[in-house]
């Protein structure tokens, strides 16, 4: 009598398993996608390779100043004093080394700002996704590069975007 129970019980919680499974509503979001198509992805990009740009300019200014200086000194060298040329030589290392530290404080200056504007963005998209998933009734919303395979229907990307699109064009 025991065992038939038994296999009663689990014949009926194997039978209330899809049911149950079937009333838990699962969304997800491509956040790549959301950062590179949202207007405030866009434009923090825009405004990340703007400076980029920026900074690139300079570092030709730079780069061929110290090309100038290196060739006035090649050309110098025969004619000047040995500490001439030693001073010369530190001096010119010096703007090497200066070069190549301006070039690193903008690299690092740039990744800060895309870390801190990714981090913003990120922020803001969690709190239209929670609004999103409570209206609409979602159990759980994951990212989309967590998960093996996704069927179309459960991706919520682009209501996503269009919701914080609109959220960030009344800002």
């Amino acid at each position: 009598m025991k065992k038939i129970f038994g296999f009663m019980l689990v014949a009926m919680l194997i039978a209330a398993a899809p049911a149950a499974a079937a009333d838990v509503k699962i969304g997800v979001i491509d956040l790549q996608k959301v950062l590179r198509t949202s207007l405030a992805g866009q434009a923090a990009q825009k405004n990340i390779a703007e400076k980029a740009k920026a900074f690139q300019e300079t570092m030709q200014g730079r780069q061929k100043d110290l090309q100038k200086l290196n060739a006035d000194f090649e050309k110098q060298k025969m004619v000047l004093s040995k500490e001439a040329v030693a001073d010369k030589e530190r001096d010119l290392q010096q703007k090497v080394k200066d070069f190549q530290r301006f070039g690193k404080d903008a690299q690092e200056e740039l990744q800060q700002e895309d870390r801190q504007a990714t981090t913003r963005i990120l922020d803001e998209v969690a709190k239209v996704v929670k609004e999103m998933g409570a209206k609409a009734g979602y159990d759980v919303i994951v990212e989309k590069s967590t998960t093996l395979y996704t069927a179309d229907r459960a991706d919520l990307t682009d209501q996503v975007v269009k919701a914080y699109d609109k959220q960030f064009k009344g800002k």
